[in-house]
């Protein structure tokens, strides 16, 4: 009797295991829809923009350059990403250093854009970005 209660609390248990590994392999693939989407063919007008609205003044950013979209582990998932570098004015019309940033995409559209990205774009193929360089306000 014994034994009888013990194999069924084991085969409950086993079942409980797999319902939560069927259960974290939708969570996965609902992250790879969400998140491993190639962008959409006008990423770069998106991040522009994106760029228009984040910097202070979008007005005579030099050196700037962009990547492509490229798979990169971000908090334990591979999420589509563009490194962008640019130099950008501050205050009293100065230029600020060059910067590294990372803009990450959801279901293939601009999400939001990550700073000081310097060494997850470390490896990044950089273009010249020349629409980032003629913003306007």
């Amino acid at each position: 009797m014994i034994r009888a209660g013990l194999r069924g609390a084991v085969a409950l248990l086993l079942a409980l295991a797999v319902a939560g590994c069927g259960e974290w392999q939708a969570h996965r693939d609902l992250a790879a829809a969400e998140y491993g989407t190639v962008p959409a063919p006008g990423y770069k007008t998106d991040i522009l923009a994106l760029m228009r609205t984040y910097l202070n003044d979008p007005v005579g950013v030099r050196d700037a350059f962009i990547s492509e979209p490229a798979l990169r582990p971000i908090e334990h998932m591979d999420r589509y990403t563009v490194c962008v570098r640019y130099t950008a004015r501050k205050g009293g019309g100065q230029y600020a250093p060059s910067k590294d940033s990372l803009v990450l995409f959801r279901q293939g559209r601009v999400d939001h854009l990550v700073d000081a990205a310097k060494e997850a774009c470390k490896d990044a193929a950089y273009q010249p970005f020349p629409e980032l360089e003629h913003l306007t306000r």
